[in-house]
This record gives structure tokens, sequence and C-alpha cells, in this order.
């Protein structure tokens, strides 16, 4: 690495990542299928004893839902950075598709806008998992 430019890192404590997972909205979940890897950005939410994450459900879309049927050990990462300051949480633990009822205004408040992607909005659906968070490890630079 010597001529490689690079910036020290260090742990986080536990209120600096429940901080940090209670600001953000945004991760990327990585999901597995034998030695296939797929990884989805979804919107999320941490009220400090669960992550939930809203996933999308599209007509004719089961992709998302052979993975994460398949993956025993599931890894969420919400992240930041820029050259010279970042941080980045990762989660790790089982998915369960979460059972509890919530209403729509919740939701709202839970979860930011939903971005489409050419889809018509009738043909979108929602469901919530839980990730249990077995493994929880942050990372931040240091001067």
């Amino acid at each position: 690495m010597e001529h490689a430019e690079y910036v020290y890192t260090s742990g986080m404590s536990e209120s600096d990542v429940d901080g940090r997972l209670r600001a953000g909205e945004h991760g990327v979940l990585g999901l597995a299928d034998g030695d296939d890897a797929y990884a989805v950005p979804l919107s999320y939410h941490y009220d400090g004893d669960r992550l939930l994450l809203r996933v999308s459900e599209h007509d004719g879309d089961g992709e998302k839902g052979k993975f994460i049927e398949t993956t025993e050990t599931a890894t969420f990462v919400c992240y930041e950075g820029s050259a010279t300051e970042s941080w980045s949480v990762q989660v790790r633990g089982p998915l369960r598709e979460w059972q509890e009822d919530v209403d729509e205004n919740t939701l709202n408040e839970w979860f930011p806008p939903f971005r489409l992607f050419d889809e018509a909005v009738e043909r979108v659906g929602f469901s919530l998992y839980e990730l249990g968070m077995e493994t929880v490890v942050g990372r931040e630079t240091v001067e």
C-alpha cells in the first residue's frame, strides 16, 4: 500500500451504531442461493429494538422472494462516505416476514417514499421483513 491513498478506520461504539441506524433510511440487502448472490437497495426502519426492511413485490417478479427463501443469514449494510470521511454499519442475521399489522400512516412515518422504476403503482405491493440483529458491526474513519 506504499502508493495507495488511504484513511484509517475504527470500530464504532454501540451508541454511535444505534444513532447511525436511527438516522438512516436506505441500505443494501445481500442474499444468497448457494453460490449465487443477490443484492438489492431497500428502505429500512430501525427503532432501537428491531430492523424492518420494506421489500417490494411486483407482478411476475419473484427473484427477491426466491433469494429470501434460500438465505439463512442475510447481510444488510447502510453507509455514507466521501474521500476522507465515512462510516458503515453491517447487520447480519436471519430474515423473517414481519406478521404484525401496520396501518398506512405508520408505514409512511417509518419509511421514505418508494421509488418507482417504470412500474404502475397498482402493480407494486410491499411486505415487511425483520432482520434478526445477530451481528452488528460499525466502522468509521478516524483522523
